[in-house]
């Protein structure tokens, strides 16, 4: 069974908008609505799970006619005080109908250029193996400053990648990684897979795709305009 975990609780506070980023609308749609869109209809994905701020919950649920053709749609998980937490919420609440074995697929709604072909790229490399992260080679030279002001060292620029999402991971063992890192380093997790190394998982990566990127900021949302007619 693989199960989607879609991450809309942030409030997109670098964007300086009056709404959180994944809700601002573009050609008259949420924008959270293109990953729902593309997770509820790839036929790898058997269920799908939503972090979400309960004042949204209503809204999605309307959403959700238009895009759960299948009634994949499992409920909602409450955000925690950063990415990470959320995760762990998302991930216990999976784990009362999925079992250790199975797939969880993580996913922002801020990232709306998901396509089927990466997907599915995730999900095949994660086979075999306890995770899989998509990333995209370093094209410019790779520094390391320890203090911000000046460089400290040389890093290999083939040796360093840019991780993406989706990530894929088995259910049972990224839970306990998250777990184990409770309560207090988990406040400090940067990327969802950086539990999974840290307890040692078998992750493999993929390669990523520079259209699906994050809206973060005002430019990126001005590029995601551009992209749809």
């Amino acid at each position: 069974m693989n199960t989607a975990l879609i991450l809309s609780g942030g409030t997109g506070s670098r964007l300086g908008a009056a709404v959180p980023k994944q809700y601002l609308e573009v050609s008259n749609r949420p924008i959270i609505t293109w990953c729902m869109e593309r997770l509820f209809s790839h036929e790898k994905i058997d269920a799908v799970q939503i972090v979400a701020d309960e004042l949204w919950q209503s809204r999605i649920r309307e959403w959700l006619s238009s895009y759960d053709k299948k009634g994949k749609f499992r409920g909602f998980s409450r955000p925690g005080d950063n990415r990470q937490l959320s995760i762990l919420n998302g991930l216990t609440d999976i784990r009362k109908y999925a079992s250790d074995a199975d797939y969880v697929l993580i996913h922002d709604a801020a990232r709306p250029c998901l396509s089927e072909k990466q997907v599915s790229d995730c999900l095949l490399a994660a086979e075999g193996n306890d995770g899989v992260v998509p990333v995209l080679p370093m094209k410019d030279t790779v520094y390391l400053s320890v203090d911000g002001k000046k460089i400290s060292s040389l890093l290999t620029r083939s040796e360093v990648f840019a991780g993406q999402a989706p990530e894929v991971f088995v259910l049972g063992k990224y839970l306990k990684a998250n777990m184990a890192l409770l309560p207090d380093r988990i406040r400090s997790i940067q990327g969802s897979t950086e539990p999974a190394v840290l307890a040692g998982m078998d992750v493999v990566m993929t390669a990523g795709d520079e259209q699906n990127f994050k809206i973060t900021t005002q430019a990126d949302l001005e590029r995601f305009r551009k992209r749809i007619p």
